[in-house]
């Protein structure tokens, strides 16, 4: 079997991938394996990675590195280190939700998270989907094109959710439309902006939610009819009746580079509402909202069980910190976290500079997809792919949170009354650091 090298090059897979695959097989084949076939559908219009964007070579998924390199017990071993999960978690999800994903061309994975069992409770068992994904067409393609090519795309991925028996599904940080907000400039990117309650994108997937019977969450820009057609970076809950429960606003906004996003819109103005839905208590935090811990904190006071970082974040700027946040806050708080970050790289009409003294460019990424969930007894998945698009399938017993706190013990020893009066003192205009020097 021959396989050209323009067909090598654009599937992102290696010659010694291809080497493998090749030496595997007993006869030869005209169809391609997994890796080639998925190029064939996946959205070329979403550059590959390049390599001095984010790595000096290609790494797909750290899991498979791993499983290359280590031997069987070996990697158990360090499994069970790095992801904190005794035994093999590995969740089979419904042979109809594989196939909607390979036919589509994203990556379908489930994992699940055990609790101990109670004898005055039973087991509240949810099934959760994170979505990441790449955009649809060109920017340069028209507006309402771009929006229907994603809604498209994920509208299949939902289905698989739904043929995976998920409760719960989130998207991407405005997943409707390609992260321009790396621009700064407000034509035509405003045109995306949607309102929260009644906007086409709302619509739909109330549609969705009702149907398949699951909470959805979808973050987009907001425009705010009645405050002056102001924007928003905005998360939407749908309850699985099909009814907008309510939203929540980025409250965190980045100065950083190519993420000077208060351009379009200012820290947002909903505190850190919880939504109570009938599987289970749900917040939104948004993107840059990870950084902080206090914002993970507040969603946990007002009872969260599951929060959700929907979030567009590119290579070199914070994949070292990807793994750590959501994790840790999941610890801190004792509630399950969702981390999914967007995936390829967006190419736009003008070029622009992003304040790093480098030269100007067109191109803004790579994201690095890796979505993951973490657990409150600091236990997670593996992630996803850095680089196609996906769906990850977690199973947890919320049952969980409550056992974490009380084994650990934090909500009893966490002093609140000893931080409110500190942080009273730092934001008064007065205020001086408790810096004790040698006399």
């Amino acid at each position: 079997m021959i396989i050209p090298r323009s067909t090598l090059a654009a599937s992102g897979c290696s010659l010694h991938q291809a080497f493998v695959y090749l030496k595997s097989k007993k006869k030869q084949s005209t169809s391609l394996p997994p890796f080639f076939r998925f190029t064939q559908l996946r959205n070329k219009h979403t550059e590959r990675i390049q390599p001095e964007t984010m790595t000096t070579f290609e790494l797909r998924n750290l899991d498979e590195c791993l499983e290359k390199h280590l031997p069987a017990e070996e990697l158990k071993e360090v499994k069970r280190i790095l992801y904190g999960v005794e035994k093999d978690n590995t969740l089979k999800l419904p042979e109809s939700a594989y196939k909607t994903a390979e036919q589509n061309g994203f990556e379908i994975k489930g994992y699940s998270f055990e609790a101990r069992p109670e004898e005055l409770r039973k087991p509240r068992l949810v099934r959760i989907g994170a979505i990441q994904n790449s955009i649809a067409l060109p920017t340069t393609a028209p507006i309402e094109k771009q929006r229907e090519g994603i809604w498209s795309k994920v509208k299949l991925m939902i289905k698989a959710a739904a043929e995976a028996g998920c409760n719960i599904v989130c998207t991407q940080e405005a997943w409707t439309m390609p992260f321009a907000f790396c621009t700064r400039e407000k034509f035509p990117w405003c045109e995306f902006a949607e309102e929260a309650e009644h906007g086409p994108t709302t619509k739909m997937m109330s549609e969705l939610a009702k149907a398949y019977n699951m909470v959805i969450i979808h973050s987009i820009l907001e425009r705010d009819m009645e405050h002056g057609e102001t924007i928003w970076n905005t998360a939407v809950v749908i309850s699985n009746s099909g009814r907008y429960m309510g939203k929540h606003r980025k409250n965190h906004i980045p100065r950083v580079g190519d993420f000077n996003e208060s351009t379009y819109y200012f820290e947002g103005n909903t505190g850190h509402p919880v939504f109570e839905t009938e599987f289970g208590k749900l917040a939104i935090n948004i993107c840059y909202g990870r950084h902080h811990p206090q914002n993970w904190m507040m969603f946990g006071l007002n009872g969260a069980e599951i929060v959700f970082n929907p979030s567009a974040t590119i290579g070199r700027l914070s994949e070292p910190l990807w793994g750590i946040e959501a994790r840790n806050a999941a610890i801190a708080n004792s509630y399950f976290t969702v981390a999914i970050n967007r995936v390829g790289t967006e190419k736009f009409p003008n070029e622009y500079t992003s304040g790093d003294g480098k030269a100007a460019h067109k191109e803004f990424g790579p994201f690095y997809g890796s979505t993951y969930v973490a657990a409150p007894d600091g236990s997670r998945t593996p992630s996803l792919s850095r680089c196609e698009d996906g769906l990850l399938v977690t199973e947890v017993d919320l049952n969980l949170c409550r056992q974490v706190k009380d084994f650990w013990g934090f909500r009893m020893t966490q002093r609140l009354p000893l931080y409110a009066e500190s942080l009273s003192k730092a934001a008064a205009l007065d205020f001086q650091p408790q810096i004790v020097r040698e006399k």
